[in-house]
């Protein structure tokens, strides 16, 4: 059976069958247990049911605020079509929350049923509406921006997750037409395609790890074109199991094997060089359950990312080492980049901020915590040391080396900065891309154009390297002079620190994926090389996700 295909993953015809019977059965079983519910309050208990639902709603302004200025009208318990279309559109949502990767166990729409059902009187009706709102509200706020708070999960993700307003998600279902009510539901979790190829890609993977679809693991040794026995033909099993390879009794390391060895190296960010070396092994042999929870761990990104990313913006994904310029959902340029070092006060943090400008020729001041913590000790043995680098004191004049006494300084009590001065050996090279933040990261050029080579490149100090910075700042010129190159270049030429604005800033996204799509849909996998995924799989599965409900 193929689970994955060249242009991208295709879920099994039988898990479409039971999808789809699913959501037929499912509606028509939350529509029936809700036919019990009590027709509308007479006059005699509207006050009744306005006491219940202000109770209900006691220190929940966004609530009492919604149902205050709608004079207590009921939203869910209305003897209405857009009534039972509410109410039925919840519980099937609710019921189905397992497709998000959220957890079951967090709802309760059994506990709301039976709720309906025992309902009788007005306060009770009132005390009902509230209980059905919370569960609606709690159930879009899970979906629409995520259920954990990722500041909590690691300190260095420091995104700011948008929440919407409980008044305006109640105020999306106030309509009395049916289909617009059922579309709002639809319409809470993300609407992005990253999201729906996730969404794909979790059914796929769901079927491979309950199943055991990929077959036994290949061992770990070289092999190649020409090769041939028994750990070819595992390798061969392997390779048709997960889609890359059709069937063939050949136990040979043929040219077509070497083609399939290759999409897999690319899928995975390795050296696509079609040789199946331990490392392109190693990552054939992870287990669909694990690449399962790396495509949950991405859809809680992608909800926490649920956002207007720009038209124009600039995306970074730090596992991947890439920095994009998006236009429009299309990649206008990429290029490789260098990130933070996986060693404390290094990582790069996670974060969305805006570019504002570019520095040509920029000076390099160096940050506090390197001054203190590498270049001191070094001056403190030697005056000259770091010789490159000027320092200077709290006026910006240059410091004599030979009259200064470092020895007598702490990393506390050091009373001088240091600058690099522009040139070709700066550590920011001749180019450097502001979008002012808190943590003091940008994107910029460097010296050390060897670290592009290698497949994992986590090495800077937190601040992201471009492999074509030049490039780069073309293509962010080009949306504001039909000469961007030259104007670049004029600049360039001149040696001295010049700012250049962006007349339009662009958003700028930090994030980190270990599981994503490419442009044709294509699953793709990365070293989870902070070990944050990790980290996040952990809290969703003590939150309550299980992968065994998710395979359901």
């Amino acid at each position: 059976m193929t689970l994955m295909t060249r242009t991208g993953l295709a879920a099994p015809a039988r898990a479409k069958r039971r999808l789809r019977a699913a959501t037929i059965v499912l509606a028509a079983v939350s529509t029936l247990a809700l036919m019990p519910m009590m027709s509308r309050p007479a006059e005699a208990q509207v006050t009744a049911f306005k006491q219940g639902v202000a109770e209900s709603a006691y220190g929940q302004d966004g609530v009492a605020t919604f149902y205050r200025e709608r004079n207590y009208e009921p939203l869910w318990t209305a003897d209405t079509q857009a009534g039972q279309a509410r109410r039925a559109a919840l519980i099937q949502a609710l019921r189905t929350a397992d497709r998000h990767g959220l957890p079951l166990s967090r709802y309760n729409p059994d506990g709301l049923i039976a709720q309906m059902q025992q309902a009788q009187t007005a306060r009770q009706m009132g005390a009902l509406e509230i209980a059905l709102s919370d569960a609606y509200l709690g159930y879009a706020r899970d979906v629409q921006s995520g259920i954990l708070v990722p500041r909590k999960i690691d300190s260095q993700i420091v995104r700011e997750v948008n929440y919407r307003n409980p008044d305006e998600l109640l105020e999306m279902l106030a309509a009395d037409d049916p289909d617009r009510i059922r579309s709002a539901v639809a319409a809470l979790p993300p609407q992005t395609t990253e999201y729906r190829n996730l969404m794909k890609a979790r059914l796929v993977l769901a079927d491979a790890a309950r199943d055991g679809l990929w077959g036994p693991t290949v061992p770990e040794r070289k092999m190649e074109r020409g090769d041939q026995g028994p750990d070819v033909l595992k390798l061969r099993d392997r390779l048709v199991r997960m889609g890359y390879l059709s069937p063939s009794p050949a136990g040979i390391y043929t040219q077509e094997v070497e083609s399939a060895v290759r999409q897999v190296q690319m899928d995975n960010g390795l050296e696509a060089d079609g040789v199946a070396g331990p490392e392109t092994i190693r990552q054939l042999n992870v287990s669909a359950q694990d690449r399962l929870q790396s495509v949950l761990v991405a859809m809680e990104r992608e909800r926490w990312l649920n956002q207007d990313l720009g038209a124009r913006h600039i995306w970074v994904n730090l596992t991947d080492f890439t920095a994009r310029i998006m236009q429009d959902g299309d990649i206008a340029f990429e290029t490789r980049s260098v990130v933070g070092a996986n060693r404390d006060g290094r990582r790069t943090p996670e974060f969305s901020d805006a570019m504002e400008y570019m520095m040509i020729n920029p000076s390099w001041y160096v940050p506090r915590s390197i001054v203190t913590k590498e270049y001191l000790p070094k001056l403190r043995a030697n005056p000259n040391a770091v010789s490159h680098i000027e320092i200077t004191d709290s006026r910006g004049r240059v410091v004599n080396r030979s009259a200064a006494n470092f020895a007598q300084y702490s990393a506390a009590s050091f009373p001088y900065a240091m600058r690099q001065p522009p040139s070709p050996r700066n550590a920011l090279g001749l180019v450097k891309f502001m979008f002012p933040n808190p943590y003091n990261i940008y994107l910029h050029d460097t010296p050390q154009k060897n670290l592009f080579d290698r497949n994992v490149r986590a090495y800077s100090h937190g601040c992201i390297r471009l492999a074509d910075p030049f490039d780069f700042a073309y293509a962010l010129l080009s949306a504001q002079t039909d000469t961007p190159e030259e104007d670049f270049q004029r600049i360039l030429k001149t040696g001295r620190e010049t700012r250049v604005n962006l007349e339009q800033p662009v958003p700028v996204h930090l994030d980190y994926r270990t599981a994503f799509t490419d442009q044709r849909g294509h699953l793709q996998f990365r070293r989870d090389i902070y070990g944050r995924d990790a980290r996040i799989w952990q809290a969703l599965s003590n939150a309550g996700v299980a992968l065994d409900t998710v395979r359901s």
